[in-house]
């Protein structure tokens, strides 16, 4: 839904192309959002489930792009680490392309959960000593839209990890 909402008249509307440009004309804008709700789809009947992480803000202050994004339901162990991760690259693509500095990232969380067969893996990972993070790279080819980046141009400096802690997703 972020790149190709139908509108009812039937035009398509690129949400995130459409944030983009207001970060760069209008940056004071309070309507820099991306939304991916549609009540017309949460009926079971037309969609598994309903999207988890579904609203996200950018804020313009100075010289630095901030996100907040909203997520209604959070798998804590196996989902949001993975949202975290890649809202934050999010982040870093717009504000390369709109000549910002990455500032903060906000998660806003409606429902946080560990689901009950997962609960030794968070146990096991609660006993991990966290590792430094790593530094994302990213080559500056000229990308002047986010369809630009490649994922050659993205880098990991310093990543390191624990072994991975196997554990079932749940829908």
């Amino acid at each position: 839904k972020w790149r190709a909402w139908q509108s009812p008249s039937g035009r398509v509307i690129d949400q995130l192309a459409d944030a983009i440009e207001l970060i760069r004309h209008n940056p004071n804008s309070r309507r820099i959002i991306v939304n991916a709700w549609n009540p017309a789809e949460i009926d079971p009947d037309q969609v598994a489930l309903p999207p988890c992480h579904n609203f996200f803000q950018f804020f313009v202050a100075g010289n630095t792009l901030s996100l907040q994004m909203y997520q209604r339901s959070a798998d804590m162990f196996l989902g949001v680490p993975f949202n975290i991760a890649s809202y934050a690259l999010l982040l870093h693509l717009v504000a390369k392309v709109t000549g910002l500095v990455a500032g903060e990232f906000i998660h806003t969380i409606g429902n946080a959960h560990i689901y009950l067969d997962a609960v030794e893996q968070v146990k096991a990972q609660l006993q991990r000593a966290p590792l430094p993070s790593p530094t994302l790279v990213i080559k500056d080819r000229g990308q002047s839209t986010i369809d630009d980046f490649e994922l050659a141009d993205l880098t990991l400096a310093h990543y390191a990890s624990h072994a991975a802690i196997k554990a079932k997703m749940a829908v």
